[in-house]
């Protein structure tokens, strides 16, 4: 007994041996080698696979809050950061273009903010949605609404920058273009914007009576006015789509009677504040029905931070359009971190008021959104 014992510890230790003194020279060997051959050790490209590995998984695209680090992991860092467009203008309605970040303080519900970002933005690439009333009201002003918006677009479109898309409503909206960069086409959409009379009406604002409908709710809808409707889907499926990089604009051309919309006014200016338009209305139509509703047309441009144009005729029309043009060019940004971290889908009021005493003297108007609708955590 006691010598088999000894005879099996005795070949344990000769194995274990032998096996340390192969790892020994295997070792040895593999130095070698690598002394020999240049290094390889390098970061693996994603798309480069072994045969005898599991090819590894493409990472996601990279967005712009994403951070990539040298061993191929990517974390991703939420910004969070709300952006306000301003302009400021001093009594005889010129453009200050020389006011600072020190000049100004923001508040959100009465707390102020820390900013990070203060910036002029003249370069900044621009989506413009405009919208044109094409109901019974505006049937003898559309041709120069027409001839005045061709006209800015030719001024403010720059080629592989800028976009623009034409979007006609009477009681239901059309696309006529869908966002392009060719000024081009944006002409040839407005150029194919008709007026399209309802059944019975002989022009001039005059219908004859007793007339029978056709088609019933089509002919209905061709001769009431839905602009709500026509504001909200701008926004939600045509600005909404577009990059984050980008500045948004409503450019309205209607009376401001809104006869057949579905959606309330406030639903069309919170669409529109989510998707970060301004609206610029300019308010047009036939005193036939009624003139323009200026209230009204104040009240949405105002609340999305644009401005309400009332022209009197083809020149006045012309002139609204090269102010909004100058406006575009002439707006600061502003960009903070809420201090107010919920994520409750919230309105958050926000004021930007001019500190600077010089400044402050001249009695500046400051024309901004005046909120925000904060992001949901569903």
């Amino acid at each position: 007994m006691f010598y088999k014992n000894r005879v099996t510890q005795f070949l344990s230790f000769s194995l274990a041996a032998s096996l340390l003194l192969g790892g020994l020279l295997s070792s040895g060997a593999r130095a070698q080698q690598q002394q020999q051959e240049p290094s390889t050790n390098r970061p693996r490209r994603t798309n480069d696979q072994s045969p005898q590995t599991t090819p590894t998984p493409k990472p996601s695209p990279k967005r712009d809050d994403d951070v990539t680090l040298q061993s191929d992991e990517v974390v991703r860092v939420e910004t969070n950061l709300t952006n306000i467009l301003f302009t400021a203008v001093d009594k005889q309605k010129r453009f200050i273009t020389s006011i600072k970040q020190e000049d100004i303080r923001v508040t959100e519900d009465g707390q102020p903010q820390e900013i990070f970002t203060f910036t002029r933005q003249t370069d900044l690439p621009l989506s413009i949605a405009i919208l044109v009333d094409t109901s019974i009201s505006e049937d003898r002003t559309l041709p120069i609404e027409k001839s005045a918006a061709s006209s800015f677009v030719d001024a403010v479109l720059r080629p592989d920058k800028d976009e623009a898309a034409v979007i006609s409503f009477t009681g239901e909206a059309t696309l006529e273009q869908g966002l392009t960069g060719s000024a081009s086409r944006v002409r040839r959409a407005l150029d194919g914007v008709q007026f399209v009379p309802p059944s019975g009406y002989i022009g001039g604002g005059m219908t004859a009576p007793g007339t029978p409908p056709i088609s019933g709710t089509n002919q209905s809808t061709q001769g009431s006015t839905a602009i709500w409707d026509a504001v909200w889907v701008t926004s939600d499926e045509v600005l909404s789509q577009t990059s984050d990089k980008t500045r948004r604009a409503i450019i309205l051309l209607t009376d401001g009677q809104d006869t057949s919309s579905h959606k309330h006014m406030d639903d069309a200016i919170d669409r529109a504040l989510k998707a970060d338009a301004v609206i610029y209305a300019i308010g047009i139509g036939d005193e036939y029905y009624g003139g323009v509703d200026k209230s009204t047309l104040r009240k949405i441009s105002e609340r999305t931070g644009g401005h309400a144009f009332f022209p009197n005729n083809e020149s006045d029309l012309r002139a609204a359009f090269e102010q909004i043009q100058l406006e575009l060019r002439s707006q600061y940004l502003v960009a903070y971190s809420p201090s107010n971290k919920s994520k409750d889908g919230s309105f958050r009021r926000v004021q930007i008021e001019v500190v600077n005493p010089d400044l402050r003297k001249q009695n500046l108007r400051l024309t901004y959104r005046q909120g925000y609708f904060a992001k949901s955590g569903k």
